[in-house]
């Protein structure tokens, strides 16, 4: 998730001087890597839960608790992944890593890190004030941002079908006011099924909704690792946060709680 750490930054976000109007094809075959959630739990060969800082606290500011293993917050129900942030307090006996936070959530991320190819994730997002769904790329081990972000997909509730792609890097990024991406509407974000897309390649990286690129930012800037990192797999993530810098902007509506994103299923074709 793009690391935002002061609000005014965020009216930068997702700029459009990388946007892109073009086709898009699935690669044709069997995926190299599926998961359809079709099972009747989630399956934890393919991915873990990262919790890994639930006692101090989440990057951005952000609000939620993120659970493991918990089927409040992270599910398999009628043929998706539900991941639902929920406005509840919970007890420090039963999970000694709670950090005091008011929401709960969960973070799934892929138990084996993928490259160069084409993704596909069928996303159905929560619309609420406060909310932050992500589907998104990040490496293991190292200093961000030198090792490299992507982000396929991003939306905050308080601004509701407008959703962002985004590229960062040491050279490219929100705190140098550099990163590098896109925006777009897609007015039935909340209550449809869309196709969030990736083809990366070691030349250019495009980013895309059904078939149609949004984004597209290519490898022809100097500066090396600092320009481009993308040259080495990366962990897929979907999570659901609450609040924080960006999310949180515009406060949180408690009302609108709980919130659920919706994974049909996530595809890889290795390229």
């Amino acid at each position: 998730m793009i690391l935002l750490v002061l609000a005014a930054q965020a009216a930068t976000l997702g700029a459009t001087n990388y946007s892109a109007d073009a086709p898009m094809t699935v690669p044709t075959g069997t995926p190299s890597f599926a998961d359809e959630f079709d099972g009747e739990a989630i399956d934890q060969r393919k991915w873990r839960f990262d919790t890994s800082r639930n006692a101090e606290g989440w990057a951005n500011h952000e609000r939620q608790y993120y659970a493991k293993d918990r089927a409040d917050n992270a599910r398999i129900e009628d043929g998706a992944l539900v991941i639902e942030a929920k406005r509840e307090t919970l007890s420090k006996a039963k999970f000694p890593d709670w950090g005091g936070q008011a929401y709960t959530a969960a973070k799934l991320v892929s138990r084996t890190p993928y490259g160069y190819g084409f993704y596909e994730v069928r996303v159905k997002l929560p619309c609420g004030r406060g909310s932050w769904p992500a589907v998104w790329l990040l490496p293991s081990g190292g200093k961000w941002p030198d090792e490299g972000e992507i982000d396929i997909m991003e939306m905050v509730g308080w601004d509701a079908g407008t959703v962002h792609a985004t590229l960062h890097t040491a050279a490219f990024n929100h705190t140098k006011g550099t990163q590098r991406g896109a925006q777009t509407r897609i007015a039935t974000a909340c209550t449809a099924y869309h196709r969030y897309q990736l083809d990366w390649r070691a030349d250019a990286i495009t980013i895309g909704v059904d078939d149609r690129a949004t984004m597209r930012v290519a490898n022809d800037q100097p500066g090396g690792k600092a320009a481009w990192p993308f040259t080495r797999p990366y962990d897929l993530i979907l999570n659901l946060a609450v609040g924080g810098d960006w999310g949180g902007q515009k406060g949180i509506d408690d009302t609108a709680f709980p919130q659920r994103m919706a994974v049909d299923y996530v595809r890889y074709w290795r390229r």
